[in-house]
């Protein structure tokens, strides 16, 4: 998505020194901060964020800025889409967040324009420049990340918590625990336990065993041609790929097919002569990477995809 020319500017640099237009900012935030205060006798909500950082709100977080997708989905999918107030330009689901402000991205997120959302909360990564620049102006800021499925569980319900709904984040994730349960009872028996390559970043690496994306992998009786000693993502050679000769391959349908088959070695490997290839759609394929709400909808991909191979392993 491409985010128009005032979310795009130069990002603030967290050491600079403080400028009148950032005097102003700090100004706006501790209007915002004012703004909230006659809940202040109310119960402060306590949450640790990945970080380690204790986070402490006066009231359930109203006006939400999110520079994460996975966030802003995951805020959405706790039926708290109606609080954000602004979005990097990633996201775009629900349909309802594409008319939002967007507000840059993860490493060059618009610092002026956040707080003249007066947002109550920020969601971002650990990583995030921007959370330092704008805990120093009195934005509250809660940072978090999810690796594994038990991350996602953590982060839905901390997220649940910020919006004043204890509990919904756990819930949540019991029913999509059970949808992945029946996606796994759905996977043809001849698949079960066969190994299978996952293609992220263009074909220079894949999900590892200890990816979310493999987690998912396992959950549905698969195995993976990448173990988890590489790391989540590790950068693959295609000689690599040719000696594990896994039973499929799966990628974004962005990656031409002949083009694999034109890889050093790959027109032997049985999944390429058989045509065990998964291509998904590029949003198909954008909410498999994208650790939040929609792991259901990423496994029912994968098994409908096996499902559709007309040659099984036997």
């Amino acid at each position: 998505m491409t985010s128009n020319a005032l979310s795009n500017p130069a990002p603030l640099q967290p050491r600079q020194p403080v400028s009148t237009t950032v005097r102003r900012i700090a100004k706006a935030a501790a209007f915002v901060a004012l703004g909230f205060g006659s809940a202040a006798h109310a119960a402060a909500i306590r949450l640790e964020d990945d970080r380690g950082t204790t986070l402490e709100l006066q009231a359930p977080a109203k006006r939400i800025v999110s520079l994460m997708p996975s966030l802003t989905e995951t805020v959405c999918a706790l039926d708290a889409c109606d609080r954000l107030v602004g979005i990097d330009r990633h996201a775009n689901w629900p349909a309802s967040v594409k008319g939002l402000p967007q507000v840059g991205g993860i490493d060059d997120a618009n610092i002026e324009r956040i707080v003249a959302l007066r947002p109550d909360l920020v969601l971002l990564r650990p990583r995030s420049r921007a959370a330092e620049p704008l805990e120093r102006l009195g934005i509250k800021v809660l940072a978090l990340d999810a690796k594994t499925h038990a991350d996602m569980r953590r982060v839905m319900e901390t997220v649940a918590r910020a919006t004043g709904r204890p509990g919904a984040g756990e819930a949540f994730w019991q029913r999509l625990d059970a949808r992945l349960n029946a996606a796994r009872a759905r996977v043809p028996l001849a698949w079960q336990g066969r190994r299978v390559y996952f293609e992220v970043h263009g074909g220079v690496a894949a999900a590892s065993e200890s990816s979310f994306i493999g987690e998912t992998l396992a959950r549905l009786g698969l195995a993976n041609a990448v173990p988890g000693t590489l790391g989540p993502f590790p950068k693959m050679s295609p000689e690599y790929v040719v000696r594990a000769d896994p039973d499929v391959l799966m990628l974004s349908a962005l990656g031409e097919i002949s083009a694999m088959a034109a890889r050093p070695g790959w027109s032997a490997m049985s999944a390429i002569k058989r045509g065990r290839v998964c291509s998904f759609a590029s949003a198909r394929f954008d909410l498999m990477m994208r650790p939040g709400p929609r792991l259901d909808e990423a496994a029912d991909a994968i098994v409908n995809c096996l499902a559709s191979l007309n040659d099984a392993p036997r």
